[in-house]
């Protein structure tokens, strides 16, 4: 059996895979990319809290999801700045199917 908001911890997991890979590679810019590097890593640590407190059935995950999907639209929205590197691109459609996860479990 499914644990509750399975769907969301799911995409959750993913968005937080996505953006450490991409902040990794935004690191290795010439600092062009600071910004988009500091978001995906305050989004990373957001949706790993989102999974903890969902996965032990807090009640406080709907708050946590409710600013994950506002930090996960954040972070796609910086993202999608960057169309032609793969990382971005990836991290970008993670944030945005988190944040439509999330908004789910917030409602």
């Amino acid at each position: 059996m499914a644990r509750p908001n399975q769907t969301c911890i799911d995409a959750c997991n993913r968005c937080f895979q996505e953006c450490q890979d991409c902040a990794s590679n935004c690191c290795m810019q010439d600092g062009s990319m600071a910004q988009c590097a500091r978001l995906c890593l305050d989004c990373a640590t957001l949706c790993a809290t989102c999974v903890t407190l969902m996965s032990r059935g807090s009640q406080f995950s709907a708050n946590a999801c409710r600013v994950c999907a506002e930090l996960c639209d954040a972070c796609a929205a910086e993202c999608e700045k960057y169309p032609d590197r793969d990382p971005c691109r990836r991290c970008a459609e993670a944030c945005r199917r988190c944040a439509d996860e999330c908004r789910k479990v917030a409602a």
